[in-house]
């Protein structure tokens, strides 16, 4: 007699990219998706299957913004543990910084996003997400891993 199957854990992985222009970080305001919206955030998205995460977030730069990014171009500053809000998935965010890119930022998903301009990194909006803004200052800290703080 053969033991049960144990389905094993899963965890999902979500990339975002922090474009610097001198001081300043592109930032998208977020609609219509469930989370957070009518805060900023960063170009991000979910790495589908057979894809790097740096390809993925080279895809979703293209998808959101119009950016060309090769994925050689991503380097990871920072890795996060997190658990969505309802508890339902647990997450590996990956944070990279595009270190060249082609092209101009613009909104390719007016449905998702209603606002997409770059900020000074000082001086980022009052609703920026909460999670975005600590991981910028631990990036600039030198802070390379975080569990994020689960709020249910």
């Amino acid at each position: 007699m053969s033991a049960p199957s144990k389905e094993r854990f899963k965890v999902r992985f979500a990339g975002y990219v922090i474009f610097r222009r001198g001081e300043e970080i592109l930032m998208c305001r977020r609609i219509n998706t469930g989370h957070e919206d009518g805060n900023y955030g960063l170009v991000q998205g979910h790495v589908d299957g057979g894809e790097t995460v740096q390809q993925a977030m080279s895809r979703e730069t293209k998808e959101e913004v119009g950016l060309d990014v090769r994925p050689e171009d991503l380097k990871v500053v920072h890795m996060e543990h997190a658990i969505s809000d309802d508890g339902a998935h647990e997450y590996i965010c990956v944070y990279m910084e595009a270190l060249k890119w082609s092209g101009e930022p613009r909104n390719l998903e007016p449905d998702k996003c209603d606002d997409l301009r770059f900020f000074p990194r000082n001086k980022l909006p009052p609703n920026t997400i909460g999670y975005i803004r600590k991981m910028l200052d631990d990036v600039d800290a030198g802070v390379i891993y975080s569990n994020r703080d689960f709020i249910r």
